[in-house]
């Protein structure tokens, strides 16, 4: 017995190497092609958000174009509406930040009579300063903003592919379902995954809004400038695990203490912070439940190989797709079940949380 042991664990060892090289070149491989397969996989990540909507109307009979056109417009109403505001939005915050350079000077100095009391020198601090300047801000707020409106650019490839898909939907449903004989546990991988992911989509999309109209309210009620495209950012960043809220609250923070000063930029850290914690980190995971699957240290990961990977859509999208990857390659496999407790950081027949 324990002689079979060994050759037993040389093949699980095997198996493990094995699957983190073709994760490398996989992953290799998604980054050359980032710009189809982000968009491929938000098109994916939509036809499945609007799938309790196309069952909906099969159900009550509706014809077969129905079902291909009620849920693409919906979508694309959707993701026009949204690219449209960022658009918007962004030309407003690029006419708007150049008006703050003496206010940013001011601020500068006065962050160097501040730090002139530490010891250190006045030459030091000028030398130090005179590297900075309103258009590295400017860049830095642009650089972000043009990540998100790259969805903008690659709009025509997220219809294309969103028409595709509507168009298979129903065939494609039925199609895995008929192999539930033959492919079990890759039919029931696939059919949790879609469920999960829409369930999450849908949670992350009411409390986004919630956040998002309260946020933009207390900035509107505070004097801070554009107020709704700091609101529809916090909406965008509510899907980003773990660090959604950090980068929700940054620029806002920003642009007020340049407009009001240090006092009204901690009553929006603060403000954000209260809306954060009770929306997101103590009423949202009772609704999400475990859609996702994945512990807190996955999601974290996952966030940072997207990220890495796709950019800002790969930061948003990195739980539904870590949760297809899980689906593919563990759920499907019943010789990889033994790592489900890893990635889903409960123990079999204990409720999990979904990173918020």
């Amino acid at each position: 017995m324990a002689e079979a042991s060994g050759p037993a664990r040389s093949s699980t060892g095997f198996r493990l190497l094995l699957g983190l090289a073709a994760a490398v070149v996989a992953l290799a491989g998604i980054r050359a092609v980032a710009d189809i397969a982000g968009p491929a996989f938000l098109a994916l990540t939509l036809t499945i958000a609007v799938s309790p909507l196309r069952v909906w109307l099969r159900r009550r009979g509706a014809r077969p174009w129905v079902l291909v056109a009620v849920p693409l417009l919906t979508v694309l109403l959707l993701l026009v509406a949204l690219v449209g505001s960022l658009v918007v939005s962004a030309a407003q915050l690029v006419a708007l930040l150049p008006t703050y350079a003496a206010q940013y000077q001011r601020l500068l100095a006065s962050i160097a009579r501040g730090i002139d009391h530490l010891g250190i020198t006045q030459e030091q601090v000028n030398s130090a300063l005179s590297k900075l300047d309103p258009g590295a801000l400017i860049g830095l707020v642009q650089g972000f903003l043009g990540g998100l409106l790259s969805i903008g650019s690659a709009l025509i490839l997220i219809a294309l592919l969103l028409f595709g898909m509507s168009l298979d939907a129903t065939v494609t449903h039925d199609a895995i379902r008929s192999l539930r004989a033959s492919r079990p546990h890759m039919v029931e991988a696939l059919s949790e995954f879609a469920r999960g992911t829409c369930s999450y989509l849908i949670v992350s999309t009411v409390f986004g809004l919630i956040v998002a109209v309260l946020d933009a309210a207390a900035l509107w009620i505070m004097g801070v400038p554009l107020p709704l495209l700091w609101g529809l950012l916090a909406f965008i960043t509510n899907y980003i695990p773990n660090i959604g809220f950090v980068i929700g609250v940054i620029p806002p923070a920003l642009l007020a203490l340049l407009d009001s000063g240090p006092s009204t930029m901690v009553a929006v850290v603060v403000v954000y912070s209260v809306l954060n914690f009770v929306i997101q980190s103590v009423i949202q995971p009772k609704f999400v439940g475990e859609s996702a699957g994945l512990s807190t240290t996955v999601t974290i990961l996952s966030l940072l190989v997207w990220a890495y990977e796709l950019g800002a859509l790969g930061a948003i999208l990195a739980v539904p797709l870590s949760a297809f990857a899980r689906a593919l390659l563990i759920d499907s496999d019943p010789a990889a079940r033994w790592t489900t407790p890893l990635i889903s950081g409960r123990l079999p027949g204990r409720p999990g949380r979904t990173p918020g």
